[in-house]
């Protein structure tokens, strides 16, 4: 930057390190996303297609800040990404990491729109919000990301349980909300259940778990193990193809989907298990799939978020909090 009379001005701004060796959450949140989603026609109590796009934008998130964002909870119109503690972006400053989390996003959720809500054209740009919390140790994050999946259930619950009373009970909004005030849960499960036999449980667990994001170490591809054995006794080769091979046969990082309970120990503390899965909740480091192409879709589920690769994730967490 040149050095001008006019530098001073530099003077007026403030240092806002983040204290070293802490947890850093950004969460962001949707500004306004009550009109949003009604200009939009998003459907109610839960429009899958909207929760996807989400889903996309936080996964770009991680891919663009590979190696600082460890781990992301996302549920309706707001996302959770948990820094590793040894983190150094922006020399860990807290304005510089927070608008560019939330650049990030916002770019990423208005550039998969059409591929997300073909039918749906964007009326107005989107906008977040978003802030920094520092956690001091492991207990904190973790319930952090507890105390946003509590938040996931109660407010799914509730919204399933006011929208059916509209929709197929015929009550209006006004008449929904004085039916479910000073109801507890059980009481909405019963309403469900009884009245228009929704078993809440059932329903699928995006809805009611919200989404995880988190990379796991996986083996080397087959292709890239039987390449380094290949390499392997007496080559008049040169050595820098055998080089590149051993590189090629590391582990690789997979960004995992996710559907699962982070409340309880089995995603952070069980082993989790180094095998090749399949399906839509792998996603490659450069946004594919583990093979390096683009990840079709809910193959073998009618909807990407029904994925059985997507409800299995024990253990992935187990490494994080270290």
């Amino acid at each position: 930057m040149a050095n001008s009379k006019y530098a001073y001005v530099r003077s007026f701004e403030l240092p806002d390190p983040v204290l070293p060796n802490t947890y850093m959450v950004v969460r962001i949140d949707g500004k306004g996303f009550h009109e949003f989603s009604a200009q939009h026609g998003f459907a109610k109590p839960n429009d899958g297609p909207a929760l996807e796009l989400m889903n996309e934008a936080a996964r770009h998130v991680l891919q663009e800040l590979k190696g600082q964002v460890v781990l992301a909870f996302g549920e309706s119109d707001e996302y959770s990404f948990l820094f590793s503690k040894i983190c150094a972006l922006y020399n860990r400053r807290e304005s510089k990491i927070v608008t560019h989390v939330v650049s990030l996003f916002t770019g990423a959720y208005i550039f998969h729109w059409p591929r997300f809500m073909p039918n749906t054209p964007l009326q107005r740009p989107p906008s977040f919000d978003g802030r920094l919390v520092m956690y001091p140790s492991a207990k904190e994050v973790r319930d952090y990301f507890s105390w946003r999946q509590v938040d996931t259930h109660i407010n799914n619950l509730y919204n399933t349980t006011f929208w059916a009373l509209i929709q197929q009970g015929g009550m209006t909004e006004h008449q929904a909300n004085e039916e479910l005030r000073h109801t507890i849960s059980a009481q909405k499960h019963e309403i469900l259940y009884a009245r228009f036999q929704i078993n809440y449980d059932r329903l699928p667990q995006m809805y009611r778990k919200g989404t995880t994001l988190v990379w796991e170490s996986m083996p080397p591809s087959p292709s890239a193990a039987s390449s380094s054995q290949a390499q392997e006794g007496p080559s008049m080769i040169s050595p820098k193809p055998a080089r590149r091979d051993a590189a090629a046969a590391k582990p690789r990082k997979v960004l995992r989907t996710l559907h699962v309970d982070i409340i309880g120990d089995s995603f952070w503390t069980q082993p989790a298990e180094l095998t090749p899965k399949t399906g839509d909740g792998l996603q490659g480091e450069a946004g594919g799939s583990a093979s390096g192409e683009v990840a079709e879709e809910g193959k073998g589920a009618q909807q990407p978020w029904d994925d059985e690769a997507r409800l299995q994730g024990d253990g992935l967490g187990a490494s994080l909090l270290v």
